[in-house]
């Protein structure tokens, strides 16, 4: 999806390696774990529980000019959906790719919308 995807934490890099060789989920993990130990990128986000000194659980979408397009904090008993995430992002880029929006519900091949201030709550 021309994409770059980083999962970060506050654990040490010693708990990412153990993490990695002893979950199953996390064995198959492609993309790069960065440690936060320094809580300085989850203060940055504004993800930090300052009381646990921890992250909370975050999905941040960065665009190409580095501005934060979307950011969801979940609660700590709900983890996230992989299948959400994924057409969240290709909304987005369909959005960039035709200048169309993206209504409630939308799906990848469904059609986007003409942006029109007179439309507004008619979808």
């Amino acid at each position: 999806m021309n994409t770059e995807v980083l999962g970060i934490s506050t654990d040490s890099v010693f708990a990412h390696k153990v993490f990695k060789e002893t979950s199953p989920s996390a064995m198959t993990v492609e993309f790069p774990l960065v440690s936060d130990r320094n809580q300085r990128i989850s203060r940055g986000y504004r993800v930090l529980d300052e009381e646990s000194g921890t992250s909370f659980r975050a999905t941040i979408i960065v665009d190409p000019d580095g501005i934060i397009v979307s950011k969801m904090i979940y609660p700590r008993e709900v983890g996230r959906s992989s299948d959400e995430i994924l057409r969240l992002m290709k909304g987005i880029q369909f959005g960039r790719e035709t200048g169309l929006g993206v209504p409630a519900n939308w799906e990848p091949g469904m059609d986007g919308i003409q942006r029109n201030f007179n439309d507004i709550g008619r979808y």
